[in-house]
């Protein structure tokens, strides 16, 4: 009876300890699930291990990343290349735009997807399940950005004809049309991400995902996997810049957008536009998940002079291009388009090549956005008037 009540105690203490910590965590400014936790103390152990978490510069690091960033832009590409390079870059060699972005993803999506929600799959989808739950009670359907819920038929947006669910009518059918939690991989690729994501969804009622990429070989490939099944996804070809082609669904019925190393192959006159058009596809309550590279990845201090298209923002020997984000600059964006964050957060690693004994300090900018959900539209002042 004495041992019996010794380990109660014991258990009552470790579940209070874990409950303190846990609720400390929760408190502070790191997100819910940690980007990693191979903390480097020991400097003499740094090639121990391939990466190691939320790294520090120190303040002479900082300014010497500074200094060669400003050093290789000093060249700029002449304008006549620019406007080729823009030209072209929806015609570059399919093949070598998929190894660029198998190289990417898997560099720096996998070895961190134990803890990273960005490259853990089943995480993302159980967040924005979490946010789909709360918001809208788990019951419902989402039609033209109207919420239908079991009870009671709520308007999220405006709607001039102060139509409710029951009065929408029957709308065209679409694929995913009938889901209701809908996901949309923005620059899909081969379907790096593709694939383990409907790997969740084949198992979960009422789920769709959109998955697209400008180039049709990486969409063909897409459709041709043993994975792919048209019940629960859609793959197409689409180019994101391009305002006036149509997505092949509604606005304002998406819960969760992946945008995970695109943006910043896109010409940054362009980038704003980009966002605002697909903040117009998330349903009030949605979640936007962006990662991109941050300034002064080792990738951008790499670049020789001459190959700076303009302030941070280059092109590869192979005809590709990419820029280089603050955490400031990603949120103007999204804030412009009418999304709140989440979570914006800088994601500095030390990258190791043990064989080598090369060190790389990496930069990226990981985010979470979320449209406002508004709960109730505007009604005409008439309609709200007490009648004697």
């Amino acid at each position: 009876s004495l041992n019996k009540m010794s380990f109660i105690t014991r258990r009552s203490a470790l579940c209070l300890r874990k409950s303190k910590m846990q609720q400390r965590h929760q408190s502070s400014r790191r997100p819910a699930v940690p980007l990693g936790s191979r903390i480097l103390t020991d400097p003499s152990k740094v090639f121990e291990h391939n990466m190691w978490d939320h790294m520090q510069w120190s303040q002479e690091e900082e300014e010497n990343a500074k200094e060669r960033a400003a050093e290789n832009s000093l060249v700029k590409v002449q304008w006549e290349d620019q406007d080729k390079y823009e030209r072209e870059a929806k015609i570059l060699p399919e093949k070598k735009r998929e190894e660029l972005k198998t190289e990417e993803r898997s560099s720096e999506c996998t070895k961190i997807n134990s803890t990273n929600s960005f490259s853990h799959k089943n995480e993302i989808f159980e967040e924005g399940e979490k946010y789909w739950k709360k918001n809208y009670g788990g019951g419902s359907t989402s039609v033209q950005g109207y919420v239908c819920n079991k009870k009671e038929a709520k308007s999220l947006t405006d709607n001039p004809q102060g139509k409710n669910c029951g009065e929408l009518g029957r709308l065209e059918s679409f694929p995913g049309s009938d889901a209701t939690y809908r996901i949309l991989e923005v620059g899909c690729g081969a379907g790096n991400s593709v694939f383990p994501i409907l790997k969740v969804l084949c198992n979960t009622p009422g789920t769709f995902l959109y998955c697209c990429d400008f180039a049709s070989g990486a969409v063909e490939l897409v459709k041709s996997h043993s994975s792919y099944n048209s019940a629960w996804c859609s793959a197409f070809v689409h180019d994101v810049c391009d305002d006036a082609l149509p997505y092949p669904f509604p606005d304002e019925i998406l819960d969760v957008i992946l945008l995970v190393f695109v943006l910043s192959t896109i010409h940054p006159d362009r980038m704003q536009g980009v966002v605002n058009r697909l903040a117009k596809l998330l349903k009030p309550g949605g979640m936007l998940l962006f990662r991109d590279y941050g300034r002064y990845d080792t990738a951008q201090l790499r670049f020789k002079k001459g190959h700076c298209l303009s302030e941070n923002f280059y092109v590869r020997g192979d005809g590709t291009r990419v820029y280089f984000f603050t955490k400031d600059e990603v949120w103007n964006m999204f804030n412009l388009a009418g999304l709140t964050e989440v979570q914006n957060l800088v994601d500095r690693r030390l990258q190791v090549n043990r064989k080598k004994k090369v060190k790389m300090q990496r930069v990226w900018i990981q985010s979470k956005f979320q449209k406002p959900l508004l709960l109730s539209r505007n009604i005409p002042e008439e309609t709200t008037k007490r009648h004697p």
